[in-house]
């Protein structure tokens, strides 16, 4: 009995590791060390993505970008917002009016810098990409203002059928 026990939970935690070490918990979210994050991202992405932090206006390298293309989790990959919602907001970061879909991304109450904003995290890795405010275009009113320095690009013709955006 104790071995079937010891057993499964071996299977358990081998099952909970991703293939390059990274914890997957229950929840299926990424989670890294400290060290292991450092190792991965560059100074500027470990501040703004790990720690919360934002680039200065007009500096990323995506504020001004125009190629058709997936916009993706510098930490994890996971794509978050096509090219065809993306605008030029004026305010010096990359802004779209709506993510890929309704799962990439979770919000959270920010009330940090004497504000009330709404963060916004990717949802397999945490990691901070900026926030989102209700003064968009249509057609959902809202501005998600992302720092480059959380996403990577990719250029794509045609997208596949789980990445095209829900209605």
């Amino acid at each position: 009995m104790n071995t079937m026990i010891s057993t499964m939970m071996v299977l358990f935690v081998m099952a909970a590791v991703g293939i390059n070490g990274e914890v997957n918990a229950m929840d299926g979210k990424i989670s890294k060390s400290t060290q292991e994050w450092k190792a991965q991202l560059s100074d500027e992405q470990y501040y703004v993505t790990r720690q919360k932090g934002t680039e200065r206006p007009f500096t990323g390298k995506y504020w001004n970008h125009q190629e058709w293309g997936i916009y993706a989790c510098v930490c994890c990959g996971q794509d978050l917002f096509l090219s065809d919602t993306k605008f030029d907001s004026g305010c010096g970061w990359p802004s779209y009016f709506k993510p890929l879909n309704d799962t990439v991304i979770t919000e959270h109450r920010d009330s940090s810098g004497g504000m009330i904003r709404t963060e916004v995290l990717c949802s397999q890795c945490d990691a901070h990409l900026g926030h989102v405010f209700p003064d968009g275009p249509p057609p959902t009113g809202l501005r998600y203002c992302i720092n480059s320095a959380a996403i990577d690009f990719r250029v794509a013709d045609a997208l596949p059928a789980d990445e095209r955006p829900s209605e």
